[in-house]
C-alpha cells in the first residue's frame, strides 16, 4: 500500500494541507512548514514515504525547474546585461572565496584535495528555491538584500555548468573504466564521447540553440495554439517549452534549470510573457512545494545519529563560513548593515544543486559512501535550518542594527513632517510621498531598506529605517502627535497584522492604507477602517474613460461618469463586508449590487446631470481659445 501513487500523493499533499497553515499561523515561512511535513511522513519518522523517496526528489527538482523558468520570464534581455556588475560581481566573489577557504579548511581535515575540491563546490552554492521563495513571501524582492541575493543566485546557477564539466576530470585515473561506465549510466550525455575542448564548444551551440529555439520555435507554435483559442492546449504548451528545454540540456549534460532560465529570458519579450507567468505560477507552487518535502524526507536520521558531532560540526562549520565569506562580499558592495545581515543569514545554507553536484561525484567514485551520505545529510538539514535562522534574525537582530534615528532638523520643519507619517516607499508611496511634498506637506518616511532610506534623506526626505510594526520606532517618528499615517505597504502579510496594532494602540490616528486587491480591502475595511484604497481600481476605471473618449464621449461626461462609478463601487464594497461569508449568498448579492449600480449610473445620464458639461471640451471652448491666441 506505501508504495502505492495515489498513497503518496494523498501523504504529500495531506502533510502539506496540516503543516504550512500551522507554520503560516505561527508567523513562520510556508518554507518551513514543507520541510517539516517531509520530516514527519519521510522514511525516519513516520515512515509513510520510504525508500521511492528519491524518485520523488528527481520529480520535485523540476519544481526548481519551473520556477528557474517564470524568474527567467520577469528579466528582459536588456535588463539581465544592466545586472551583469552584480551577477559577476557580487557572485563570482562569494562563490570564489568560500571554495577557496573552504578548501583549505577540507586539506587541513585530511581530505584528498579532490574530495576537497568537490565539497567546496557543492558548499558554494546556495538554495535559490528557499531564499526566492521567502524574498516573495516577505515582499523582499525589491530590497538591496533581494537584489543582491537574485544576482549572487543566478551567478550560482550559471557556474553550476562549469562545475558538472570540472567534476569528471577530477576522477582519478585508476578508475577511468568504472568512469566510463557511469557516464553511459547515471549521468550519460550525448557530449561524453567527444574531447574536452569540442564539449566546450558543444556547451556554447546548446545556449545558442535554446535562444533560436525560443525565438523561431517557441513564440510561433505559442502564435498558432492562442489562435486555436482552447486555454488547456496554452498550459499544455507552456509545458511543453519547459520540459523540452530540460530534456535538451539533459541531453548534453547542462543544467536543466539553467536551461529553462535561459529559455524564460528568450521569451521575456514575447507577447506571451504574462500569459505565461500565469499560466505556470499554480503549478510551480505546487512542485516547490513537494520539493521542500523531499529535501525534508531526505534528511537520514541514521546517518545524524551514527556521526553527531562531525555532521553537526560540518553544519555549522559551513554556515559560518558561508555567513563570513557573504558579509565581507556586502561590505566589498558598501550594503548597509541590516541588508547585509539578511543577505549574510539569507544564503548561508547549501543549495539544492549540491544533491546533483555530489551524487554525480559519487557515481565517478570521487566520494565515498561516508562521505555523500554525512554532505547529503548537512545539505538537508541546512536547507531546514535557513527559515529558522531568518526568523532568529528578523526578530532578534535586525530590531537592535541599522539606522534607527533621522536626521536633526529644525525643530519647526519636524513638527510639520510629524503630522503624516508614510509607510513604505516603493513604486506606490514614492508616488504618494513626492505629490504630497510637491503640494507643500512633508511627510514622515519609514522604510525597511537602509540603502533606499540613504538616498530619501539625501532628497530632503524626513525618514526612519526599521520595521514599522515596533512601538519604539513609531514613537521616534513622532506617531503621538501624528494626524495622519499613510500605510504604502504591498504586502497584505504585514500590511493587515499592522492595522491591527495600529487601531489598537493609536486610536485617535486617521489610517489611510492601500490595499493590493479587493480582498485585501475587505479584511482591511473589517478591521473598520475607512479610508482603503485599491492599486488597480483607479487605474482601471481611467483606462475604461480613456476608451470611452477614444470613441467620442466627453472628457468632462467621461470624468464625472467615472467618478460616479468609483464611488458607488466603494459604496458596494462596504455593504458587501457586512454580509455573510457564504458563498452562493455572497454571489447572489454582488450580481444584486453590479445590477443596481449599472442601474444608477444609467438613471445619472437619463437625468441629465452630465449632458450639460460642457466646460472641458466644447466647441465653444475650442473656439473662444482660438480667438483669444
Amino acid at each position: 500500500m506505501s508504495g502505492s501513487i495515489l498513497f503518496n500523493a494523498i501523504v504529500l499533499l495531506a502533510g502539506a494541507v496540516i503543516c504550512v497553515p500551522i507554520a503560516k499561523k505561527l508567523g513562520l515561512s510556508s518554507v518551513l512548514g514543507y520541510l517539516l511535513a517531509g520530516i514527519i511522513i519521510g522514511p525516519y519518522v513516520l515512515g509513510f514515504i520510504g525508500n521511492e523517496g528519491e524518485d520523488i526528489m528527481h520529480f520535485a527538482e523540476f519544481g526548481v525547474v519551473m520556477m528557474l523558468f517564470l524568474i527567467g520570464l520577469e528579466i528582459e534581455p536588456k535588463k539581465f546585461w544592466e545586472m551583469r556588475k552584480t551577477i559577476l560581481g557580487m557572485g563570482g566573489a562569494q562563490v570564489i572565496l568560500t571554495m577557496l577557504l573552504s578548501y583549505f579548511i577540507l586539506i587541513l581535515l585530511g581530505l584528498d584535495w579532490q574530495v576537497a575540491l568537490t565539497i567546496s563546490m557543492a558548499i558554494s552554492l546556495s538554495s535559490t528555491a528557499i531564499t526566492l521563495q521567502t524574498l516573495k513571501e516577505k515582499g523582499l524582492m525589491n530590497t538591496t538584500y533581494g537584489a543582491s541575493s537574485f544576482s549572487i543566485l543566478l551567478f550560482q546557477d550559471i557556474i553550476v555548468i562549469v562545475m558538472l564539466a570540472v567534476i569528471p576530470l577530477l576522477a582519478k585515473t585508476d578508475n577511468t573504466s568504472s568512469v566510463d561506465q557511469v557516464t553511459e549510466g547515471a549521468h550519460a550525455s550525448l557530449l561524453d564521447s567527444l574531447p574536452i575542448g569540442l564539449q566546450a564548444l558543444a556547451v556554447i551551440l546548446s545556449v545558442v540553440l535554446v535562444v533560436i529555439l525560443g525565438r523561431y520555435v517557441f513564440v510561433p507554435m505559442l502564435r498558432l495554439v492562442a489562435k486555436a483559442r482552447v486555454r488547456e492546449l496554452l498550459t499544455a504548451s507552456s509545458l511543453l517549452i519547459v520540459v523540452t528545454i530540460s530534456f535538451l540540456m539533459e541531453l548534453v549534460g547542462l543544467s536543466p534549470a539553467l536551461g529553462a532560465f535561459l529559455a524564460g529570458v528568450v521569451l521575456a519579450t514575447s507577447e506571451f510573457k504574462h500569459e505565461l507567468e500565469s499560466t505556470l505560477e499554480p503549478f510551480k507552487g505546487l512542485l516547490l512545494g513537494l520539493f521542500f518535502m523531499a529535501v525534508g524526507a531526505s534528511i537520514n536520521f541514521i546517518v545524524l545519529s551514527t556521526y553527531p558531532l562531525t555532521i553537526t560540526g560540518l553544519l555549522l562549520g559551513t554556515i559560518l563560513l558561508k555567513g563570513i565569506v557573504l558579509f565581507i562580499v556586502a561590505s566589498i558592495f558598501k550594503i548597509k548593515l541590516d541588508q547585509k545581515l539578511l543577505l549574510t543569514v539569507g544564503l548561508a545554507q547549501v543549495g539544492e544543486f549540491a544533491f546533483v553536484l555530489l551524487s554525480f561525484a559519487f557515481d565517478l567514485r570521487i566520494l565515498n559512501t561516508e562521505q555523500l551520505d554525512m554532505m547529503l545529510v548537512v545539505t538537508a538539514l541546512s536547507m531546514t535550518i535557513a527559515p529558522i535562522l531568518g526568523i532568529i534574525n528578523e526578530r532578534l537582530i535586525l530590531p537592535n542594527v541599522g539606522t534607527k534615528q533621522a536626521e536633526k532638523r529644525p525643530v519647526d520643519h519636524i513638527a510639520k513632517a510629524h503630522k503624516v507619517i508614510l509607510v513604505g516607499f516603493g513604486h506606490f508611496g514614492s508616488t504618494v510621498g513626492r505629490f504630497l511634498r510637491a503640494s507643500g506637506v512633508e511627510a514622515t518616511i519609514l522604510d525597511h531598506d537602509s540603502n533606499r532610506v540613504d538616498l530619501l534623506r539625501k532628497m530632503g526626505f524626513e525618514v526612519y529605517y526599521g520595521d514599522a510594526t515596533r512601538i519604539d520606532l513609531l514613537e521616534s517618528a513622532g506617531i503621538a502627535e501624528a494626524k495622519i499615517l499613510i500605510c504604502a505597504i504591498d504586502n497584505p502579510d504585514v500590511s493587515i497584522p499592522f492595522a491591527k496594532i495600529l487601531i489598537k494602540k493609536y486610536p485617535h490616528l486617521k489610517l489611510m492604507f492601500r490595499a493590493k486587491n479587493r480582498y485585501d480591502a475587505y479584511e482591511l475595511l473589517e478591521l473598520g477602517i475607512e479610508d482603503v484604497y485599491r492599486e488597480s481600481l483607479e487605474t482601471s476605471v481611467k483606462m475604461a474613460g480613456d476608451v470611452l473618449t477614444n470613441m467620442g464621449h466627453r472628457k468632462y461626461t467621461v470624468h464625472r461618469q467615472s467618478q460616479k462609478f468609483i464611488q458607488y463601487d466603494e459604496e458596494m464594497l462596504r455593504k458587501l463586508t457586512e454580509r455573510p461569508k457564504d458563498t452562493k449568498e455572497y454571489i447572489f448579492k454582488v450580481r444584486e449590487e453590479i445590477k443596481k449600480q449599472e442601474e444608477q449610473l444609467e438613471e445619472d445620464l437619463k437625468r441629465g446631470i452630465i449632458d450639460d458639461t460642457r466646460q472641458w471640451n466644447s466647441d465653444e471652448m475650442r473656439l473662444a481659445a482660438k480667438k483669444n491666441s
